[in-house]
């Protein structure tokens, strides 16, 4: 016994749509002309295209109650910055500054001449950098630590010692009668037994600026004359030089925002070509080129009216946006192509209108489906908590609605033009009147050039071409075959365990120069900065949060050995740590204080401040209560994004574990790592609303609920698929491709909608047959769709943006995956497991009675 139907909704909407194709095909004008001017009218939104680009890296790509974020408000009420003491550790922000790395050539060391020259060089090239007529230099800006800028170490400690330039210790060197970390100022460091420096490689310098509001524009203008003088700066025989600035990478992304769209254009010109070609017919009359030209240009206009209309109301333009032309791209030819084939399949002697109705019942029907699940999801997508998402979801679903609106009307009145124009047998480039039979009295070139109009005088529909045959007659026929089933399931299963294997090896993790080109300083400098740079991670700021006794002997102990596990941990250098406690506690030995006593711990810290100042921005003291108070740990050997995920689950598992007092671990770069947090949650719960709302949609329009949820469950697979081959292909888990992932699993469950719809539909009563005849009907529009869409993104293969290779390795695997779904595995599974339905087996009942 066949599956009860579910088509309450489906029949009434065929038969509107039913409805809505004879009135295109009987007012085609009116249907094509509107939407022109609507898409000319919108498109002035892109007026305000530089007004709306907002691509904050904090506001845009990290989640926006992100946890770091709290933490940050906390230090920056309880932790104030002191302006007079500057201190690159104790940053709640990243501050206005200026860097370079210079590396030595030839693997040479860096801090012996003629390579340690270069630098004095360009360094005292630096600090003569002017603004405003030369009345401010770098020495009126700079951030100032006891009067005087905050000094680059390293050049400083080997001037101190012109004769030995590797008399240094290392990490930590007794500079000025204090210790001072070059951890993050040398690197590819070789050092003795006695951790002395016998040579390095590469060396870092700083130059912070003051963040003062008076003089912030000065500081803007200083920081550009940097970024002028080192892109101006030629490498030297012995170094190689790069640069960076606090505003880098924000510049470096706002001024290719738009880069996309060549790259858009390209792809469009690609796309036409190919559907153009594919549509190309020898028949002088059924020629369909201007119907794929008008199927690529109805994809344009929606692109055009969404952004347009977002653009005036004045949503964010991120850079993710660029994407979604893409996208919508693919859906308006998988849209062009659906409908193309159930036009082809009307009789040609029936009037356009009633061709349009037979083609708008069978193919709207179908990307109904998908468009309405396309639309709920980034509806959906929406509430998510990274605002670069939700503006790539909005714009996204206001394009698939204008792509879906323009399909049927602005490409449906062009095809009932066609539909005319074929009616009235002329040519497709001239528009004459051609004769339909081959004319023996005029020349082979005129017969072939002007003659014209054939069709399946079995069927009156028109001619199908050899691929469509080929699924009729050679692929369907074959994939039916009992042994070709059983191949299929085990290529099946092989498929889904090489996913598994891959799910359990996906890296996850961005690096933020990903957001920006190739061959930019901001990716250069990223580049050397994790090659030589990586043994030392971030100073990491461990908060205590609340009231504590630091002068009660016992809960002080308990929080020192708090303090110790954070040591302990593999990534943290238990060497190197700064803790005014402990500074305290020596200060009061020496000075004979009984530190156990609240009141003599409260007195004395005035005192200790004075010797120590910038202890002082690490204690938030009032009245004679501590309210809050911070120490340093140094992290190590954070050389790639997987080990920064580790590292702040690592320090935040610790803080929990401390049961003394509440702890919080801060550093300002934690603000980005958030969203490693957020990212898989968010993809898994993505692709679980996908799967509902396809679940859903389903059921309500696929007129057989075992094919719903076939079409369901073909989500979980290429999901899982696509999962698996990342890994393998080297695409990293992040925020960028999450949004690219979650868009491209959406759209590949049209080609399984398509084929499952075709597959109920179809009129022939064995499963086999059903499974023949949808390939027939959908199996070269299908084949088509794919192949012209990736044919149409490969060029973003050689795009130099790291976003836009992610968003084409992804979407081939989508496109790859679903069109392996859609044409083999589904059809397939639907043979296997769907029975005749009780209409079916009615009519097949009463065929038996009535030969009886």
């Amino acid at each position: 016994m066949g599956c009860r139907r579910t088509d309450c909704i489906s029949k009434p909407l065929s038969g509107l749509f039913e409805k809505l194709g004879s009135l295109v095909g009987s007012c085609p004008f009116y249907f094509l002309i509107i939407p022109l001017m609507l898409s000319a009218a919108l498109g002035g939104g892109f007026v305000f295209l530089k007004d709306r680009e907002d691509n904050d890296l904090e506001r845009q790509f990290t989640p926006r109650k992100g946890p770091s974020k709290a933490t940050r408000a906390f230090v920056r009420e309880n932790f104030p910055l002191n302006d007079s003491m500057f201190s690159d550790d104790r940053l709640y922000d990243k501050g206005s500054f200026a860097s370079l790395i210079v590396v030595s050539a030839n693997d040479s060391n860096i801090l012996s001449n003629p390579a340690f020259e270069d630098i004095i060089r360009l360094n005292n090239k630096i600090l003569n950098i002017t603004v405003y007529n030369g009345t401010l230099g770098f020495n009126e800006l700079c951030a100032k630590a006891n009067g005087e800028c905050v000094s680059r170490i390293i050049l400083e400690m080997i001037r101190s010692d012109e004769s030995d330039h590797t008399g240094i210790s290392f990490p930590v060197h007794t500079h000025r009668s204090g210790s001072m970390f070059l951890g993050s100022v040398l690197g590819g460091v070789i050092t003795d037994g006695n951790s002395s420096v016998i040579s390095a490689q590469a060396v870092k310098l700083f130059y912070y600026l003051d963040d003062m509001e008076n003089t912030a524009n000065a500081s803007k203008l200083w920081l550009r004359g940097f970024k002028n003088l080192l892109s101006d700066e030629t490498d030297g025989k012995h170094t190689d030089v790069s640069y960076y600035t606090s505003k880098s990478k924000q510049e470096e992304i706002d001024s290719h925002t738009t880069d996309g769209f060549p790259l858009f254009l390209i792809t469009y010109a690609c796309a036409i070509t190919f559907s153009v070609i594919s549509c190309l017919r020898l028949d002088n009359v059924r020629n369909k080129v201007w119907v794929a030209a008008f199927g690529v240009l109805s994809s344009g206009l929606a692109v055009l009216s969404s952004f347009g209309l977002l653009l005036y109301i004045g949503v964010p333009f991120v850079i993710t946006v660029a994407n979604s032309p893409f996208l919508i791209l693919g859906i308006g030819l998988n849209n062009m192509f659906i409908m193309l084939s159930d036009w082809q399949h009307t009789s040609v002697r029936d009037p356009v209108p009633k061709r349009m109705a037979h083609s708008y019942k069978e193919a709207i029907m179908s990307i109904t489906i998908t468009a309405l699940t396309d639309v709920l999801k980034f509806s959906i997508g929406v509430t998510s908590d990274f605002p670069s998402v939700q503006s790539f979801c909005l714009y996204t679903t206001a394009s698939v609605l204008f792509c879906y609106i323009y399909t049927i009307t602005f490409f449906g009145a062009f095809l009932a033009l066609n539909g005319r124009r074929e009616a009235g047998n002329r040519h497709w480039l001239t528009c004459m009147k051609i004769p339909s039979d081959i004319l023996d009295h005029h020349s082979e070139i005129y017969n072939i050039c002007c003659v014209g109009g054939g069709y399946d005088k079995n069927t009156g529909a028109e001619k199908k071409q050899p691929a469509s045959n080929f699924f009729k007659d050679y692929y369907g026929p074959f994939l039916i075959k009992p042994w070709v089933k059983g191949v299929v399931i085990f290529l099946y299963v092989v498929y889904l365990a090489a996913s598994i294997y891959g799910c359990f090896h996906v890296q996850q993790g961005i690096e933020l120069y990903d957001l920006a080109a190739d061959n930019s300083h901001v990716t250069r400098f990223n580049r050397k900065d994790r090659e030589y740079f990586s043994d030392y991670g971030p100073s990491v700021m461990v908060i205590v949060s609340e009231e504590f006794p630091y002068w009660d002997k016992t809960k002080r102990h308990q929080l020192q050995g708090c303090m110790e596990d954070f040591k302990r941990l593999q990534f943290v250098d238990e060497d190197i740590y700064t803790s005014w406690l402990d500074s305290y506690l020596s200060y009061g030995q020496e000075a004979l204080l009984n530190l156990d006593d609240k009141d003599v711990f409260l007195k004395n810290l005035p005192h200790f401040f004075e010797s120590f100042p910038l202890f002082r921005q690490d204690v938030n003291q009032t009245g004679d209560a501590i309210y809050a108070s911070r120490f340093f740990i140094q992290t190590v050997d954070i050389a790639n994004a997987s080990m920064e995920i580790h590292m702040l689950k690592g320090l935040k598992t610790t803080a929990d574990s401390c049961h003394v007092a509440s702890l919080l671990v801060y550093n300002q770069r934690f603000i980005f790592y958030d969203q490693y947090g957020v990212v898989v949650s968010s993809t898994i719960k993505n692709v679980g609303v996908i799967t509902a709302v396809m679940l859903v949609v389903s059921l309500l329009l696929i007129p057989h609920p075992l094919c719903s949820l076939w079409v369901t469950c073909s989500i979980g697979s290429v999901t899982v698929g696509v999962t698996g081959f990342m890994a393998l292909w080297d695409i990293t888990l992040d925020s960028i491709s999450m949004i690219i992932f979650t868009v491209c699993i959406g759209f590949t469950v049209d080609f399984s909608a398509h084929m499952s719809y075709a597959f109920v539909s179809s009129k022939k009563t064995s499963a086999d047959d059903k499974a023949v005849d949808a390939l027939s009907s959908l199996g070269y529009p299908i084949l088509q769709g794919a192949v012209s869409t990736v044919l149409g993104v490969s060029v973003l293969a050689t795009s130099e943006f790291h976003t836009f290779r992610t968003f084409f390795k992804i979407f081939f695997l989508v496109m790859f995956t679903g069109m392996l779904h859609g044409l083999t595995f589904i059809p397939v599974v639907l043979s296997l497991c769907t029975g005749r339905s009780d209409e079916e087996e009615s009519k097949e009942k009463s065929l038996k009675i009535s030969k009886l």
